[in-house]
Formats: structure tokens, sequence, C-alpha cells
């Protein structure tokens, strides 16, 4: 993995979410894959960029640098409505982006491990996420992270895939 700072996001850290996502969403749509998040940037997107601006005010958002650059975010918190609950306390992953530039190099690890550890410290037993389930190999990255496929959902015509990793 390489040398990456992690730390707590903020207010002013908006629109280095947005430039991840928008990043991932041109990466995704040169490859025909529009499934998961569209076509559109984030940027151009008023729900997303209020959704990146919430994030970025909130105490859920890490970031992960290298030097002055962002190369990846985290969200963690509660779990979005669109998911069934459990009966457990639970941390869940509500975004997880990377670098496109970097991928390969574990940024996306590194940041599940940190919020592993943030549930952890929490005496959180359960550390949730989902994914689009239309795209089996970010399924079976999480998976490769110690999650388990543990329900699906739809909102309108997305699937998603729900894993969950216990005792993070």
């Amino acid at each position: 993995m390489p040398e990456l700072t992690l730390r707590r996001g903020g207010p002013a850290d908006a629109a280095a979410v947005l430039a991840l996502f928008d990043e991932a969403v041109a990466w995704l749509t040169a490859r025909g894959q529009t499934g998961q998040w569209g076509s559109e940037p984030w940027s151009r997107r008023a729900s997303a960029v209020a959704r990146a601006d919430e994030w970025a005010a909130g105490d859920g958002l890490w970031l992960a640098g290298d030097g002055d650059r962002v190369v990846g975010a985290l969200v963690v918190g509660n779990r979005p409505p669109h998911v069934a609950p459990i009966a457990e306390s639970e941390l869940y992953v509500v975004a997880l982006v990377t670098s496109r530039a970097r991928a390969g190099e574990g940024i996306g690890a590194r940041l599940l491990a940190h919020a592993a550890a943030l549930a952890r410290d929490a005496g959180v037993g359960v550390l949730r996420v989902d994914c689009w389930a239309g795209a089996p190999p970010l399924v079976a990255f999480y998976e490769g992270q110690g999650f388990a496929r543990s329900g699906s959902f739809a909102v309108g015509g997305w699937r998603g895939q729900v894993l969950t990793m216990r005792d993070p």
C-alpha cells in the first residue's frame, strides 16, 4: 500500500470529494459502465453537490491523501433508508471512492480498514456497505476485504448489493 495520510474531512473538502466522483464517473463512462453512477459528472448534479456538502459538514468523512492531493474518500455513518435495518448496532460505509489514476494501490482497502478500526473503536460489531450489484468485480472487491453478501435492494431500476463484515 502507498504511504498515505488519512485525515478527517471538513467543509472545505466537498470539492475534492466531487472531483473524485467526477473522475470515477468519467472512468466508468469511458468503459461503457454507466449503470453505477450514470454518465453525468457529480459536480453538475445539484443533488450530488448537496450530498458532498452534507458529507463534508458531518463527522463521517475521511480522506486519503498523498501530499496535498486527495486520492480517496470514505464516508461512514448511519444506514441509508433504502437498506433494511438489522437488530445489531452497526457502522455503515455510506460512500467510498478513490482516484482511478491510482487504481491498484490499495487505497480503497486502506480506507475500508480504517472504517473497520472506527467500528472497533466505537465498540460496534458490524460494518456494512452497499454497492451496485451490476458490477461483479466491485462486489468481489468488498468480499476480498472481508465482507460477505447479506442482502440486496432496488431503488427504481438500480440494484444494490449489501455486504456485511462482522467483528471488524
